[in-house]
């Protein structure tokens, strides 16, 4: 179905990616249902998890499939929101990695359910409870993202050209989860090594491969998917390093998350690295006294913001973030775009980097 809405309107674009994942998460209901009503927790979970978000990666999944020339068609706006599953899969699993008591301002899947455990007074540990339920909703969501694409109606022969895409973009992803755990187990990262952990964990899944998907399936060309990487792969740099910088300094009213939360988590980021590498004896001291401890106060948050300002770690992470970002800029002078992509690349990618929350 073509819709009459403007194809050049990227709210009217999340809007209609919200529409398309309440509808098929609704139609999941009686599938649960029909094995067990215990499992209403769970969509409710799911139903509430899936209702925020920026839609960023379904955006830029749309506007790779309108640069190729692709129509504004409702089966893209489905395929699209595969990948709010996927990314729902990833928040989930990554609070029960970092141990986070809060997501978008509500308590974290795994919380929720630890709650549920203690409130109907079950047997066993609420904890345990918790994280397994979490492991498990998340897995449901990323069998979901693959279901959500190839229902989508679009053509076989487009959905072939796509599970390629999707199937890379899932081994990143879980490939760079991993080195940030493990980075987290080393402590005192690199800047490089952590440059590679924000390639695969977020540059490639959050913007090249979302809009590999969106020219794959439009059928775009060689000469296209190569202009997206030259795009996507600073920009999405340049996107994590701004949510690392927003983990540190960021308001909790508007990212919701606690202050401080990505400290309190000993997140080895490349802001951290980068304190690493020019802190004296005393500052170094600070930081690993420091990073990882649940137990901060405020005013040893306050501290270690302090030595990493004084390191001269934001300064040098703010400049990495201008210099991706215009790298990402460039890119979109050198490719033929249709439908205006360029324009709303452009905009995107100012909006990504600038962010608050």
């Amino acid at each position: 179905m073509v819709t009459t809405a403007s194809p050049f309107d990227v709210e009217d674009v999340r809007d209609r990616v919200s529409r398309a994942l309440t509808e098929f998460v609704d139609e999941q209901v009686p599938v649960l249902q029909s094995i067990s009503e215990d499992l209403g927790p769970l969509n409710d979970l799911l139903v509430q998890f899936t209702s925020g978000g920026k839609r960023l990666r379904p955006v830029l999944a749309w506007w790779g499939w309108r640069s190729a020339g692709g129509a504004d068609d409702d089966r893209m706006i489905k395929a699209a929101s595969a990948l709010e599953l996927l990314q729902a899969c990833a928040l989930i699993h990554d609070d029960v990695m970092d141990g986070s008591d809060t997501r978008r301002g509500a308590p974290s899947v795994h919380r929720s359910l630890e709650a549920l455990h203690q409130a109907q007074n079950w047997y066993g540990s609420d904890q345990t409870f918790g994280l397994s339920g979490a492991v498990l909703l998340g897995d449901l969501c990323l069998s979901w993202a693959d279901q959500v694409l190839f229902e989508s109606g679009l053509e076989p022969t487009a959905l072939l050209r796509a599970k390629p895409i999707l199937d890379a973009t899932r081994t990143e992803l879980m490939a760079g989860q991993y080195l940030d755990v493990l980075e987290q187990a080393r402590a005192q990262i690199t800047p490089e090594r952590a440059l590679r952990v924000a390639r695969y964990k977020s540059a490639k899944y959050t913007i090249e491969r979302p809009l590999h998907l969106g020219v794959a399936l439009a059928g775009g060309g060689d000469d296209l998917m190569a202009a997206t990487t030259a795009y996507g792969l600073p920009l999405g740099e340049a996107f994590q390093l701004r949510d690392d910088v927003l983990g540190v300094f960021g308001d909790p009213h508007t990212t919701g998350k606690p202050a401080g939360d990505d400290l309190r988590e000993g997140k080895q980021t490349y802001l951290i690295a980068c304190a690493y590498q020019t802190a004296t004896q005393t500052q170094r001291a600070v930081l690993t006294a420091g990073l990882g401890d649940p137990s901060l106060s405020s005013d040893d948050i306050e501290s270690l913001r302090r030595v990493i300002i004084e390191t001269g770690a934001l300064e040098q992470t703010e400049a990495r973030i201008i210099a991706s970002t215009e790298s990402a800029l460039l890119a979109l002078t050198e490719q033929e775009l249709h439908n205006n992509a360029r324009d709303v690349l452009e905009a995107l990618a100012i909006a990504a980097t600038t962010r608050t929350h």
